[in-house]
């Protein structure tokens, strides 16, 4: 595996790192585990506290450089880069502020001489995606470095420099050697790292296939792991939505980051046909006038896709829909400049025959339909095999809570497109994985709650015994 700078605008190579030697591995888990054992779980949380908090501060006092690694790397507009910096140090601060409550021993209401503790684990192996090199890392840092476990971090191949500044960060912040440790490993070591003893938990966010073949690793050895494999979100607009908030919040959901979001608004659902029609010329009057360019300049607002790889498997996707009979309303093809650039694509017509209709569409591409009525839109959401998050537009508040009820996913957002937020559980069920990260649930996907109970010298064998 290479790990390479490669900038989506222009396809220039910018720089190559070269994986870590098996040395170089073993050496890191070493430190890690030693650091974990002899000092790390042993700071009180105050003192881990300062260390991230500082995490934050430095990334909000970088803000500027450590955007532009994540435009030059996988062609975020900055304007998105910099709202990615701002959210990781967020949710830095959110841990930091809210560890020591997390730790506090659990009272049981039916068990007045039982408390559960929260201890850390040992050493958590994280291997991150490259569409958002911060935000994905730090949803793990931010919990699992106050929870007083350390982390071994294995990013994506194509994003090393954000990788990096990643590491320095959390160094220039004053955490020993072996807190946070980056890899630029290979899959075989990976699975190497799974295996070791050393090793207690694994959290990955990437494909279903990766996803499946670490989580097989990782059980064969007997350790948990949290896996977040993306989804197809369906966005539902109801027969009552205001059409021009729900066009605003399809635009932004489906193209955010350029559609490269694992939350991304990908299947947007109109109830009523009329209604549909009115609401695609608009769905593909305002992504027709976004603009490609240099996703430095602040004007640009299309960007590339992050990688060669990405935007041909995404034109096969098109392909392959229009094959089987879908319409593409705008778009579907590469543009004719340099760089990873693929027009703003709407497509329609996708039955349940066509490979489209169960496939994530990772970019700028929207599944279009339109419906009778919100039974149909509710099918056509669970239809999907993914379940990650969805999104209901209407102008009755109830009646969308009522809907989300019956939508299988893990996080549904009403009148709005689905967001992140450090204190909102995130994560899904079916073939968007398992486990949660983000908010207090987040924080107690990888430490030990060790019961402890209480009873006297001299008291039975068996049930509770009041204490003196």
């Amino acid at each position: 595996m290479t790990y390479q700078s490669i900038n989506p605008a222009s396809g220039e190579l910018i720089a190559s790192f070269p994986e870590v030697s098996d040395t170089e591995l073993e050496r890191a888990i070493a430190d890690a585990d030693r650091t974990y054992r002899s000092e790390w779980r042993r700071r009180s949380v105050g003192e881990r506290a300062g260390i991230v908090a500082k995490a934050a501060t430095l990334l909000r006092a970088r803000k500027t450089e450590y955007a532009q690694y994540l435009t030059l790397e996988m062609g975020k507009l900055i304007g998105e880069a910099e709202t990615e910096v701002e959210l990781a140090a967020s949710i830095l601060d959110y841990y930091a502020d809210n560890a020591a409550t997390f730790l506090k021993p659990k009272t049981l209401p039916n068990a007045p001489n039982a408390q559960v503790s929260i201890e850390p684990i040992g050493t958590i192996l994280g291997i991150a995606p490259w569409n958002f090199p911060y935000y994905q890392v730090v949803r793990v840092a931010g919990p699992q470095l106050m929870a007083g476990n350390v982390l071994l971090l294995k990013h994506a191949e194509n994003v090393p420099q954000a990788a990096l500044a990643l590491a320095q960060l959390f160094a220039d912040a004053g955490a020993p050697n072996g807190v946070y440790t980056n890899l630029f490993a290979g899959i075989e070591q990976i699975g190497r790292a799974i295996a070791d003893p050393r090793i207690r938990g694994v959290t990955i966010t990437g494909s279903e296939r990766a996803g499946a073949a670490v989580a097989e690793r990782a059980g064969r050895a007997l350790k948990k792991v949290v896996a977040e494999m993306g989804g197809s979100d369906p966005l539902i607009v109801l027969e009552d939505a205001p059409l021009t908030a729900a066009l605003d919040g399809a635009v932004f959901g489906r193209m955010f980051n350029n559609g490269q979001c694992c939350v991304g608004s990908k299947l947007i659902i109109v109830v009523g046909r009329q209604r549909a029609a009115a609401f695609l010329d608009g769905f593909v009057e305002r992504l027709a006038a976004l603009r490609a360019g240099n996703p430095m300049n602040p004007q640009t607002t299309l960007a590339p896709v992050a990688s060669e790889t990405a935007l041909n498997r995404l034109l096969d996707q098109i392909g392959q829909a229009r094959q089987a009979g879908a319409h593409i309303a705008l778009g579907g093809k590469r543009l004719a400049r340099p760089g990873y650039f693929l027009q703003p694509t709407v497509i329609t017509d996708i039955d349940e025959r066509n490979p489209a209709f169960n496939q994530e569409l990772f970019g700028p591409v929207a599944a279009f339909h339109a419906v009778d009525n919100a039974e149909q839109a509710i099918a056509l959401a669970n239809a999907t095999p993914y379940g990650l998050g969805a999104s209901v537009f209407t102008a009755d508040i109830e009646r969308g809570r009522t809907l989300a009820a019956q939508i299988d996913c893990g996080m549904v957002f009403v009148n709005q497109p689905v967001w992140s937020a450090p204190e909102l559980p995130f994560g899904g069920i079916k073939n968007s994985g398992f486990g949660r990260e983000l908010a207090e649930r987040g924080f107690y996907e990888f430490v030990n709650e060790k019961l402890v109970n209480l009873a006297p010298a001299g008291a039975g064998f068996w049930g509770p015994v009041a204490l003196e």
